[in-house]
């Protein structure tokens, strides 16, 4: 697999740490109908401005807490073992996450090399505020983020970094561990859901991001760093803890098995599904009243993403047209909405195709949470 760093490189972006700020240019290669409205335009042509704006100039802290609820919400199990697919396709259209068991079958994520992990991605935090902004590359999203609170790292598949004195290895596997099963889980989803793989056996069209959150003791969970559109997210759980998931349905609570996985569907999946899957707006945070005192704690979020020069199309794999409209009928007669000789009443809803460049800048600069950033891309069929 060629490396995810040359893929996120492909465009050279603007350094968010501390250089030149202005917007990317649009990608040639991502072609899609405009259906951005003058009010659309405006917000984005403000959002663009304020990071041309001088670096000097201090711009609100969007560090939020979020209330959730203290009831956990239902957390589904799934095993790519099973004879069946029932559990992963009433887990991804019920919930849009789900826990993974870790076996042979699953790619087995020893728990040795990922409390190793835990501890070179802990030693991050410890270096000096001048060695985390020089040590990694500052090619948007990848680097260093300063927050005063909850710093953050966003790294590549490889872990690459530009200090010959940090050598990460066990991150680095761990990293590539968790890519094998995110790769593996987008493999079955296509299968069990019935689209195809838009990129086949060819892993080099994805990119993968480890992201790297400080956590801190509060009295709600805190919203930081790690706005970015994904395919899906995984977190491997290496003690009991509990997370908060920011659903369709709002702010739920889970609790993952220890020495499992927890997967969570984003953006990209449900657009390729054409909305028919539920997703998760945001990567897993961990709930309040966990911390004891002010003892450093650091969530490693691996994200299966794509590369900048994708366009996000929704994708179907059906053997012939007469099968889909089949479907569609027998769907409509189940939730008795056949009228007028087979005409269906209830509208489906779908998406128009969408450059992925635009849309990831978008999302993790302006980190909507009131609006879904994908609204401006539905349509009625």
């Amino acid at each position: 697999m060629a490396s995810s760093s040359a893929h996120l490189n492909h465009h050279q972006l603007p350094n968010i740490h501390g250089g030149a700020t202005a917007a990317p240019p649009p990608t040639p290669s991502c072609t899609h109908p405009n259906t951005t409205t003058k009010s659309e335009t405006a917000a984005d042509a403000l959002s663009h401005l304020f990071y041309r704006l001088t670096p000097n100039l201090s711009l609100p802290n969007r560090r939020s807490s979020v209330a959730v609820s203290s009831t956990a919400a239902s957390l589904p199990t799934v095993s790519f073992s099973a004879e069946s697919c029932d559990d992963l396709i009433s887990a991804a259209t019920e919930f849009g996450y789900f826990n993974l068991t870790n076996d042979a079958s699953d790619a087995t994520i020893p728990s040795g090399l990922a409390e190793a992990a835990e501890a070179e991605s802990l030693s991050l935090l410890e270096l000096s505020q001048e060695e985390k902004e020089s040590s990694f590359p500052k090619n948007w999203p990848l680097g260093y983020e300063a927050d005063a609170e909850t710093p953050s790292f966003c790294l590549d598949a490889d872990c690459t970094t530009e200090s010959s004195k940090l050598n990460l290895i066990s991150l680095r596997e761990f990293t590539r561990s968790l890519e094998k099963v995110g790769l593996k889980t987008v493999e079955k989803l296509a299968s069990a859901l019935g689209f195809k793989n838009p990129f086949g056996n060819d892993s080099s069209r994805f990119s993968t991001l480890m992201w790297l959150n400080q956590d801190v003791p509060d009295d709600k969970p805190a919203i930081t760093n790690g706005f970015y559109p994904f395919v899906v997210c995984l977190q491997y759980q290496i003690r009991e803890e509990k997370y908060c998931l920011l659903s369709e349905s709002g702010w739920v609570s889970v609790s993952p098995r220890v020495d499992s996985v927890l997967v969570t569907l984003g953006d990209i999946a449900q657009v390729w599904r054409n909305g028919e899957l539920k997703r998760v707006r945001y990567r897993p945070v961990p709930c309040s009243g966990q911390l004891d005192g002010p003892r450093k704690c650091v969530t490693m979020t691996l994200m299966l993403t794509l590369r900048m020069d994708t366009t996000v199309s929704p994708l179907k794999d059906f053997s012939d047209i007469d099968k889909d409209e089949e479907y569609a009928e027998k769907e409509a007669e189940e939730e008795g909405e056949v009228e007028d000789g087979g005409a269906r009443s209830k509208e489906r809803r779908a998406f128009t195709s969408f450059c992925f460049e635009d849309y990831a800048w978008r999302v993790y600069h302006e980190r909507l949470f009131l609006k879904d950033p994908l609204d401006r891309y539905k349509i009625k069929s």
